[in-house]
Protein backbone atom coordinates (compact mmCIF):
# COMPACT_ATOMS: atom_id res chain seq x y z
CA UNK A 1 0.00 0.00 0.00
CA UNK A 2 1.26 3.49 -0.90
CA UNK A 3 4.09 2.03 -2.97
CA UNK A 4 4.77 5.26 -4.87
CA UNK A 5 4.84 7.29 -1.66
CA UNK A 6 7.39 4.95 -0.07
CA UNK A 7 9.55 5.08 -3.21
CA UNK A 8 9.40 8.90 -3.15
CA UNK A 9 10.37 9.02 0.54
CA UNK A 10 13.32 6.69 -0.08
CA UNK A 11 14.47 8.84 -3.01
CA UNK A 12 14.69 11.98 -0.82
CA UNK A 13 16.34 10.05 2.07
CA UNK A 14 13.40 10.10 4.50
CA UNK A 15 12.92 7.20 6.92
CA UNK A 16 9.50 5.70 7.57
CA UNK A 17 7.73 3.20 9.81
CA UNK A 18 4.45 1.53 8.97
CA UNK A 19 1.81 0.00 11.21
CA UNK A 20 -1.60 -1.53 10.67
CA UNK A 21 -4.48 -0.90 13.05
CA UNK A 22 -7.66 -2.93 12.98
CA UNK A 23 -10.31 -1.05 15.00
CA UNK A 24 -13.15 -3.06 16.47
CA UNK A 25 -16.00 -0.57 16.14
CA UNK A 26 -15.70 0.51 12.48
CA UNK A 27 -15.50 -1.57 9.31
CA UNK A 28 -12.47 0.30 7.93
CA UNK A 29 -8.93 -0.79 8.63
CA UNK A 30 -6.23 1.82 9.22
CA UNK A 31 -2.68 1.98 7.86
CA UNK A 32 -0.32 4.52 9.47
CA UNK A 33 2.93 5.60 7.81
CA UNK A 34 5.16 7.80 9.98
CA UNK A 35 8.06 9.50 8.21
CA UNK A 36 10.71 12.16 8.65
CA UNK A 37 14.32 13.03 8.04
CA UNK A 38 15.61 13.06 11.64
CA UNK A 39 12.43 12.42 13.63
CA UNK A 40 9.34 10.61 12.38
CA UNK A 41 6.94 13.42 13.26
CA UNK A 42 4.92 13.44 10.00
CA UNK A 43 2.26 10.85 9.31
CA UNK A 44 -0.07 9.54 6.66
CA UNK A 45 -3.22 7.78 7.88
CA UNK A 46 -5.01 5.65 5.28
CA UNK A 47 -8.50 4.34 5.96
CA UNK A 48 -9.25 1.40 3.71
CA UNK A 49 -11.58 -1.54 3.31
CA UNK A 50 -11.73 -4.62 1.15
CA UNK A 51 -14.18 -5.19 -1.69
CA UNK A 52 -16.02 -8.48 -1.99
CA UNK A 53 -13.39 -9.62 -4.52
CA UNK A 54 -10.60 -8.99 -2.01
CA UNK A 55 -9.14 -5.82 -3.53
CA UNK A 56 -8.07 -2.99 -1.25
CA UNK A 57 -10.29 0.08 -1.58
CA UNK A 58 -8.80 3.30 -0.17
CA UNK A 59 -11.52 5.44 1.37
CA UNK A 60 -9.46 8.35 2.70
CA UNK A 61 -5.83 9.48 2.95
CA UNK A 62 -5.09 11.99 5.71
CA UNK A 63 -1.69 13.69 5.82
CA UNK A 64 -0.35 15.58 8.85
CA UNK A 65 2.99 17.28 8.43
CA UNK A 66 4.91 18.66 11.41
CA UNK A 67 2.94 21.28 13.41
CA UNK A 68 -0.22 21.05 11.29
CA UNK A 69 -3.42 21.31 13.33
CA UNK A 70 -5.80 19.78 10.78
CA UNK A 71 -4.96 16.96 8.40
CA UNK A 72 -5.00 17.39 4.64
CA UNK A 73 -7.49 14.93 3.15
CA UNK A 74 -6.83 13.28 -0.22
CA UNK A 75 -8.79 10.78 -2.29
CA UNK A 76 -5.86 9.53 -4.39
CA UNK A 77 -2.20 8.86 -3.73
CA UNK A 78 -1.16 10.93 -6.77
CA UNK A 79 -2.76 14.06 -5.29
CA UNK A 80 -0.95 13.50 -2.01
CA UNK A 81 2.38 13.03 -3.83
CA UNK A 82 1.94 16.35 -5.65
CA UNK A 83 1.32 18.07 -2.33
CA UNK A 84 4.26 16.31 -0.63
CA UNK A 85 6.60 17.13 -3.50
CA UNK A 86 5.70 20.81 -3.28
CA UNK A 87 5.95 20.99 0.53
CA UNK A 88 9.09 18.90 1.06
CA UNK A 89 11.04 20.58 -1.74
CA UNK A 90 10.19 23.97 -0.25
CA UNK A 91 11.48 22.83 3.16
CA UNK A 92 14.70 21.57 1.58
CA UNK A 93 15.23 24.96 -0.11
CA UNK A 94 14.99 26.84 3.23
Amino acid sequence: MLKRTKQYLRSINYDYDKTYIRPLMVPDSVYVLKFGKDHRNNRVVVKYSHTWTGRVKINEIALRLHKQKHPRIFKHEADMLKYLNKRLNRKAAD
